[in-house]
């Protein structure tokens, strides 16, 4: 970062978060918003894969597994743009009310997964996991990545480890 961008990242404080108001007026906001989710004064991101859940229960019923594969692939697509255009219009790439990703993440870690409570909360404590403690590649990634494709890509990587190791348990415990 040159001292250019420094100075500039310093002296551009973010944007006060949008109100609900405003994000039910632009839906591109809305959406990177994660339909309000990321709103939570606390947490925004648990938040945002907690409001996942119920859009991944309402694809997973009325599509069959690769229209939910393709939903996903579109949904992180459209998120990257989504993502950059929140991060531009609130002033910081990657604000913590944008949670478009997380929603994406989490889809991906229960794509292969029974449809039960039990291997669902299991996905989602792996897929806050990975997405918290960022191991490599999702830290490398999430360093170097920016705009709305960074911002995207670090949840899609957290969400295929989490999906990696649903399958492993899956393969050696089957329940």
């Amino acid at each position: 970062m040159s001292q250019s961008d420094v100075a500039t990242a310093t002296s551009t404080p973010p944007k006060p978060l949008p109100s609900f108001g405003q994000l039910v007026a632009d839906p591109r906001l809305f959406l990177a918003l994660g339909l309000g989710s990321g709103l939570a004064p606390k947490a925004p991101g648990t938040f945002g894969t907690l409001a996942a859940l119920p859009l991944a229960w309402l694809l997973l019923t009325y599509l069959p597994l690769w229209g939910f594969a393709v939903a996903i692939l579109l949904a992180a697509l459209v998120g990257v743009y989504l993502c950059g255009y929140a991060g531009r219009v609130m002033g910081v790439s990657d604000h913590g009310a944008i949670v478009w990703d997380e929603f994406v993440g989490l889809w991906i870690a229960l794509l292969w997964v029974p449809m039960t409570w039990p291997w669902w909360l299991y996905g989602f404590v792996l897929f806050r996991l990975f997405d918290i403690w960022k191991p490599w590649p999702i830290g490398w990634v999430d360093r170097r990545v920016k705009g709305g494709l960074g911002v995207m890509l670090d949840d899609v990587l957290a969400g295929l480890m989490a999906l990696a190791v649903l399958q492993g348990t899956l393969w050696w415990w089957p329940w």
